[in-house]
């Protein structure tokens, strides 16, 4: 793996938000980025593939095609995320177990699929997670369960890989993307001026694709100076 630029990496999420920031923070960098959205229509300068990351199947299909087109793969960026805010008993059990899916299981799943090119390049997992992986908030069990399982999924499968791959956990505050659109009023920011640019968590992640190997940056927590969600 090129040390000094990213490489070639797959971006989930990448049609938008900060997922969209990091293709084109890897591309700005050197890097090659392949994109997985559900909705790709939006994606410019880069490969793109149009991936449900909760169907597994569709993953393999998706990271095999990808490492093909590429000719392998040097990392993998976990951005794709989305939430279903309100009281437990509230949120429909299907729409609670959508953002498990999506955050954790799809995680899980384009990891698991990019494992045998990863470790071939000796390349990096980025995976990324919140600072409601570290902190619990009401009206948040499916986002705080899915991302608290992402830094536990996270920090073992460092332990179980360390010396083949890379792994870095990014932890970003609130941004300002389209994250929080289709919220109710109730769960949405009272001041968007106090969230991050996207573009600067997509920078800490160019970071730690950039590593040396040998060299592992495991935990990034990257927020606005006045954060409410953290410490």
């Amino acid at each position: 793996m090129n040390t000094q630029t990213p490489g070639r990496v797959i971006v989930t999420g990448g049609g938008s938000g900060l997922g969209a920031a990091i293709v084109e923070a890897i591309r700005d960098a050197g890097g090659t980025p392949f994109a997985f959205d559900r909705d790709i229509s939006n994606v410019a300068g880069a490969k793109s593939l149009e991936v449900d990351v909760s169907n597994r199947e569709a993953v393999e299909t998706a990271v095999k095609e990808a490492a093909e087109t590429l000719g392998g793969l040097d990392g993998v960026v976990t951005a794709a995320g989305i939430d279903r805010c309100g009281k437990l008993g509230d949120v429909p059990a299907e729409e609670w177990e959508k953002v498990i899916g999506v955050n954790l299981m799809g995680t899980v799943s384009v990891v698991r699929a990019a494992l045998p090119y990863l470790k071939e390049s000796r390349g990096r997992a980025i995976t990324i997670a919140s600072t409601l992986g570290l902190r619990a908030l009401p009206d948040a069990t499916a986002y705080c369960a899915s991302k608290f399982g992402v830094i536990g999924f996270s920090r073992a499968l460092a332990a179980e890989t360390g010396g083949v791959i890379g792994v870095t956990t990014i932890i970003p505050g609130g941004m300002k993307t389209h994250f929080f659109d289709d919220r109710d009023e109730q769960y949405k920011p009272q001041d968007d001026s106090k969230l991050n640019d996207p573009a600067n968590v997509a920078q800490a992640v160019v970071f730690a694709l950039s590593q040396p190997f040998g060299s592992e940056v495991r935990e990034l927590l990257i927020c606005p100076a006045e954060e409410g969600s953290w410490p």
